[in-house]
């Protein structure tokens, strides 16, 4: 047996004696053991709620990111998607759009400064590409 599978097993066991002394407490001390049931549940629940609350703000900032992608002038849209999303090089882009790589930059710049002051972010704090 691995290292893991062994502590896999002291894990499984250690709970296993944690729950056999939490109910025996609570038979020592009449209270019902649907308490730890409940208990449990609830906790479980908010974990999971916590989860989704913030898988659902990670999702809603996503959204807004690309509807602030799509509202910029097309050819700042195009490189960014082209840049950040699909992850073409500048001369790769270039020859796409039929531009230099200078002008790639540029609509880079422009692209991210409009996206930034869309999101309200700090542009002193956006660095690279």
């Amino acid at each position: 047996m691995g290292a893991r599978a062994a502590a896999g097993v002291v894990e499984a066991y250690a709970w296993s004696v944690l729950k056999e002394r939490v109910v025996e407490w609570l038979y020592d001390h009449q209270q019902p053991t649907a308490l730890t049931e409940t208990a449990a549940f609830a906790v479980v629940t908010q974990a999971l709620l916590r989860e989704c609350q913030q898988q659902f703000a990670m999702l809603e900032s996503q959204l807004g990111l690309y509807a602030a992608i799509a509202r910029l002038p097309e050819r700042q849209c195009d490189v960014i998607v082209l840049r950040h999303v699909i992850g073409y090089s500048d001369a790769q882009i270039g020859a796409l759009l039929g531009v230099d790589e200078v002008s790639v930059r540029s609509y880079a710049s422009r692209g991210k400064r409009k996206l930034a002051a869309a999101l309200g972010i700090d542009q002193g704090n956006c660095r690279g590409n």
